[in-house]
Order: C-alpha cells, then sequence, then structure tokens
C-alpha cells in the first residue's frame, strides 16, 4: 500500500477547554504533516454536517441551471470583488484553460466598507443567483469554516513553538476569506479547447485552504514520494498549506503542488474550497523560528523563488488572480475606483 495523506483529529484544537496534553498532541501532528506534505485531513472538526449537507445541495441546484441563467451573474460584473461566475474553461492554470466551472465568493462587504469605496480587489458584495437559501448557507458556512481556520492556525502556531494566538497577531485577525464553488462536468474535454486537467498543477497563493470534496475525487498532491490521491473521506475536509505560510516559516511548512484531472466518472464532481489568508494589507515577514529560507525555485511548480517574495499579502493575490483571469484583470483595472 502507496503513503496516504495523514488524518487527523482536530477536536482539541476546536475546543477551548480540551486539555492542553491533547491540544499539543493535535498541534504536533499538524505540523508534522505540514512539514512533510503540507496537507492532512482535519477530522473532528466541529462543522455542523447538516449545514455541509445544504452548502452541497444549493450548490448542485446552482449548476444544474442552464448556463444562459448562470450567466447572468458573470464575474465581470462582480468588477474589483471578483466575484461571479465562469463557464467551463473560463479560468486559466499556467496560460491554460482548466475543465471545471465556478462561482467566487467571499466575505460579504457593503457599498460603503472603506475597501469597497476604495475599490481594493477582492472586496465587496458577492453576486447571488436566484436560488432559496443559498446566501444563508453560504454566509453560515464562510463563518463556520472562518472559526476552523483560525483553530487550524492556532494548532499550527503551538506546533511551531509559537503563541496560540501569533497568526492572529500577524495577519489573520480579519482574514480575507474567499470561497469557490467548482463543478467539474463528466463529460469529453471539446477538441481545440486546450484543456488537460480538471484544474492544473499549481499552489494555494495565502495561509491555508479547507477543502470538502464529494464522493467523486480526483484531486491529487505533489509529494516527495510523488505523485499522491487524495481521495475524500466522510466528515473531514482536505486542508493544505498556502505560499504565503511557506514563506512565514521559511519554507519549513510546505505550500506543495496540486491538480485535479479530468472527471471521467460518469457523474459531475462538486468541491467546496475555502481560503483562509491573510488580511490584504499584511506584510508577508518570517515568524520568529522560521527556517533560513534559501532559494526554492527548484522544487516549485513554476520556477519562482517564493522565498525572495518581499511585499503585502494584497501585492501577491493581485499577481496571481490576474494571471488566473486576464481578460477580466484587463477589464477591471480599467474601472475607476468607487
Amino acid at each position: 500500500m502507496g503513503a496516504t495523506l495523514p488524518v487527523i483529529d482536530v477536536a482539541a484544537l476546536v475546543d477551548p477547554t480540551a486539555h492542553a496534553d491533547a491540544r499539543r498532541s493535535a498541534a504536533s501532528a499538524l505540523v508534522d504533516a505540514a512539514e512533510r506534505y503540507g496537507f492532512f485531513y482535519a477530522a473532528g472538526h466541529g462543522v455542523d454536517p447538516a449545514l455541509v449537507g445544504r452548502m452541497e445541495a444549493l450548490s448542485r441546484a446552482f449548476f444544474a441551471l442552464d448556463e444562459a441563467q448562470k450567466l447572468r451573474i458573470p464575474m465581470a460584473a462582480g468588477g474589483r470583488a471578483w466575484r461571479g461566475y465562469f463557464p467551463l474553461g473560463g479560468e486559466l492554470t499556467s496560460n491554460r484553460p482548466d475543465w471545471k466551472e465556478g462561482l467566487y465568493l467571499g466575505t460579504e462587504l457593503p457599498p460603503d466598507h472603506p475597501r469597497v469605496r476604495a475599490g481594493v480587489i477582492l472586496h465587496g458584495p458577492n453576486l447571488w443567483p436566484p436560488i432559496d437559501g443559498l446566501r444563508e448557507t453560504v454566509l453560515a458556512y464562510m463563518a463556520a469554516l472562518e472559526r476552523l481556520g483560525h483553530a487550524l492556525m492556532g494548532g499550527i502556531a503551538l506546533g511551531l513553538g509559537l503563541p496560540e494566538r501569533w497568526f492572529g497577531e500577524h495577519g489573520t485577525a480579519d482574514p480575507l476569506i474567499l470561497l469557490r464553488l467548482f463543478n467539474y462536468p463528466s463529460r469529453p474535454v471539446p477538441p481545440g479547447t486546450g484543456a488537460l486537467w480538471g484544474v492544473g498543477e499549481h499552489t494555494d497563493y495565502g495561509m491555508l485552504t479547507m477543502l470538502w470534496q464529494d464522493d467523486v475525487g480526483g484531486l491529487e498532491v505533489r509529494t516527495q514520494e510523488g505523485w499522491l490521491a487524495a481521495p475524500p473521506i466522510p466528515g473531514t475536509f482536505v486542508c493544505n498549506i498556502g505560499d504565503m505560510l511557506d514563506r512565514m516559516t521559511g519554507g519549513r511548512l510546505r505550500s506543495l503542488p496540486h491538480r485535479v484531472g479530468i472527471n471521467t466518472s460518469g457523474r459531475d464532481r462538486l468541491s467546496i474550497p475555502l481560503f483562509f489568508d491573510p488580511d490584504f494589507d499584511t506584510r508577508i515577514e518570517p515568524v520568529p523560528v522560521a527556517a533560513a529560507g534559501a532559494d526554492d525555485s527548484a522544487r516549485r511548480w513554476d520556477g519562482a523563488n517564493l522565498q525572495a517574495f518581499e511585499g503585502t499579502y494584497g501585492e501577491y493575490v493581485t499577481a496571481k488572480v490576474g494571471k488566473v483571469f486576464p481578460d477580466l484583470k484587463s477589464a477591471v483595472l480599467s474601472i475607476p475606483p468607487g
């Protein structure tokens, strides 16, 4: 039997009344997994399964709409907030279209919020399709996973030998929360599209990703042992380290490439990742226990030296998102703020 990603019971981190020894044990397991794989399954996470079930059902209801209905809320209409629907092939990885469709969502901000008024990208209202209960369910789901994200980051801090609130005091007290609903259709890719993967090889940009996936599967992680399947495990979230946490720890915790194959299962595949990232204006600095931060371009999928990055998370993510939606970037950045 080959290697498998670790399954970690994080209940002691979610429960603030848990015994200190149980919290330290879970924290140590998180850091061990993040050092070796950059990925782990979180069990015992405390997120209401009924809420997850509603998210699944309503997400499937959205993707079941005909394309004309879904395109009533295109990402172009979301402007600088980068919210809305994109059709099959509408998102790029390494300049090649992915064979998936999706709905981009995030923290719901009113028009008079200072960052919305200032035209800061990734901040603003969501575009909601006419599906009863979707808005309320999405907002409740984001709140539940934000709480889980704080608990997991507290555990990672403990496992690194830092105070539990370290990340909260250095960029995640008010995290940038982005949610994606992705549908991978089980039908052939039309000739000429150029799509070779459901999602091509990539790393995530921010701090921590928490993924719910249905029972179709298809996620793979590139580890030191080679490509490793990350099949669905009921009652868990697949969690992975993003580029900024890799950078903050000098490469001690690994942001590893992952991909999703073309879906040939005969059933559409649903995937719901939530990205728990630093506040947009956070300047990314090494943690006190960071590794040396040597040039890591040789191991990076994109050949970039992540450890050389200096700047804010907003600067990093803006450059990345612009490569995923280059046409939208051109259109959005031509819109005057306000």
